[in-house]
């Protein structure tokens, strides 16, 4: 028996109880995002679809820190930036470049991008992540290259700019920017970006004393279809979920 054979898929009573399990896995994404050093100021978000509206998303609201964020503090917004739940204002930014890539892709379900150290300094160097380790393998031929900055983005061609590089890998680089990544849950989408942002500082490490040796693209092949699949992001998050709540129970208020 695999692992895939031992991951069970949610099943929930009800709509109400879907949200709020999205909500209260997005409330505590921002919490261990601020326990991994990727809270930069006003930078970062998160967003999810809404499992009943599905054009309407909930997502951070502005000015607050990750570290504080609860479940009843995530705003929902329509596809025009519209409050349609919730209070305080939302980043212009978070809907420029989210609203695109959830009204292009409906297999997003959620997507995570901020300002973390490792993955704005790799992402000055113009390249994507080399198969050097059995992590970055999850990466391998599933993520791309925005290579282009002109500013915070708050323009709709932007966006659709970002959506068009991303294609349908599961993250990407945004040149002198960041790392952006995407799920089919809240869990996945977080994974991923705790998991790139890693990977950064890891190639980063090995470039500054070394040539890093590459895995051979048949191996990285079969391991990205093992360390890369959906599940493999979902059940990894929720060991950090666990720590994060036992930790930090208000996040679920």
């Amino acid at each position: 028996m695999g692992n895939e054979e031992l991951v069970t898929t949610v099943r929930f009573q009800s709509i109400e109880e879907e949200r709020r399990h999205r909500k209260t896995r997005l409330a505590a994404a921002f919490r261990l995002f601020s326990r991994f050093g990727f809270d930069e100021g006003l930078a970062g978000h998160i967003t999810v679809r809404d499992p009943e509206h599905k054009d309407c998303y909930w997502v951070n609201p502005f000015a607050v820190h990750f570290s504080l964020i609860k479940t009843s503090d995530l705003v929902l917004v329509d596809e025009n930036g519209e409050v349609v739940e919730g209070k305080g204002q939302v980043n212009k930014a978070a809907l420029a470049i989210h609203t695109p890539i959830h009204q292009a892709r409906p297999d997003v379900v959620a997507a995570a991008h901020t300002h973390g150290i490792y993955g704005k300094t790799w992402s000055t160097l113009g390249r994507l992540l080399d198969p050097i380790t059995q992590d970055s393998c999850a990466f391998y031929e599933q993520h791309s290259l925005f290579n282009s900055y002109s500013g915070v983005v708050y323009g709709d061609d932007e966006g659709q700019r970002i959506v068009n590089a991303l294609g349908q890998n599961k993250a990407m680089i945004l040149a002198n920017h960041g790392l952006l990544t995407v799920g089919q849950s809240v869990e996945e989408a977080a994974w991923w970006y705790i998991s790139m942002e890693r990977c950064c500082q890891s190639q980063l490490l090995a470039e500054a004393v070394g040539t890093p040796k590459q895995i051979d693209h048949e191996s990285a092949i079969h391991t990205s279809k093992q360390v890369g699949a959906p599940w493999a992001g979902e059940v990894q998050f929720n060991l950090l979920y666990e720590r994060i709540v036992r930790e930090q129970p208000d996040l679920l208020n």
